[in-house]
């Protein structure tokens, strides 16, 4: 007579098809699907905020009579053909090259002085805790507040040109925003004044993190104060240098809003950007398809721009 668990199916033996544990495969799947349903509602932000509207301009760029116009026509490159022909344009790319250069630049240098004065010896606490706060100072405020703030100041009867004239340094009231002369240099200083703090901030992290026992090592061995410079600190800071600077470095290319409020790309575009260029191509004369292009040139220098930061952190790691 055969036995009760072979009829029924009841025995110690696990039916087939059926994890070890009772659980069902389809129970397991689910399991394993709760990070993706945890990950989904930003992988949807992702595709409707930045895939389809990178594709759509991608697709009008190579179109014209889009948006504004009905039918349109396919005219493949012919739009970045007449961006890398137009004078505008590579006026535009050596104003940003000038613009991010220097701002990187002096970013750098002025982030790196100033972290080293507060992590000096010399100040004291209280001191410190000052300074700190006076030089951080540029980096709280946002962007329409600086773009308001240097125009007054830089304004022909503003308080720059009264310092200047109260010094003697000049005997004129200097257009500093108005000049084809000076207001590249005007918006550059205003960019650099503003940008400094980010670079200042994480140096001195960096600093704060460096043992003390290199720099008594290399005192004891005789080092001077450039020497434990330049073979102490620059080497433990140079992974946060490169980090930072690639990163200035894409921000700064696509800076609009201090431009636009301070300028708006003049006089006679001296201080017109890639990005300003850009929107007045879209939005001033309605040329969708030629600034789609310029669009995704701008796109194609910021991912090779963001590969090689992705290598420094990769490195640094």
């Amino acid at each position: 007579m055969s036995s009760p668990s072979l009829l029924t199916g009841t025995g110690s033996a696990a039916a087939p098809g059926r994890p070890q544990g009772g659980t069902t495969r389809l129970q397991a799947a689910r399991r394993g699907a709760v990070p993706f349903g945890y990950l989904s509602p930003t992988v949807v932000l992702l595709v409707v905020l930045m895939v389809i509207p990178i594709v759509m301009v991608v697709g009008y760029s190579l179109m014209d009579n889009v948006i504004m116009k009905k039918n349109p026509q396919f005219v493949g490159f012919k739009h970045y053909i007449d961006i890398l022909t137009s004078e505008s344009f590579w006026g535009a790319a050596s104003n940003t090259l000038f613009f991010t250069g220097v701002s990187v630049v002096a970013h750098l240098i002025l982030g790196l002085a100033f972290a080293m004065l507060l992590n000096t010896e010399l100040l004291g606490n209280r001191s410190k805790a000052v300074f700190r706060t006076i030089y951080v100072l540029p980096w709280l405020f946002t962007v329409a507040i600086i773009a308001v703030l240097w125009r007054l100041l830089l304004d022909p009867n503003g308080v720059v040109n009264f310092l200047l004239m109260a010094s003697n340094l000049t005997g004129t009231q200097a257009e500093w925003l108005s000049s084809p002369d000076t207001a590249l240099f005007a918006v550059t200083f205003i960019n650099i004044w503003s940008g400094y703090p980010f670079y200042m901030t994480s140096l001195l992290a960096g600093l704060q993190g460096i043992p003390a026992d290199y720099h008594e090592a290399a005192q004891v061995d005789g080092a001077n104060g450039w020497q434990r410079f330049t073979r102490i600190t620059l080497p433990q800071l140079r992974p946060i240098i490169i980090s930072m600077a690639l990163l200035d470095f894409i921000w700064t290319t696509q800076q609009f809003a201090l431009i636009w409020m301070t300028t708006g790309g003049g006089p006679l575009g001296t201080t017109e950007m890639l990005s300003t260029f850009t929107y007045k191509l879209a939005f001033t004369k309605y040329q969708f398809g030629t600034a789609s292009a310029s669009a995704v040139i701008v796109l194609l220098i910021s991912m090779v721009l963001a590969f090689f930061y992705v290598r420094a952190q990769k490195a640094r790691d």
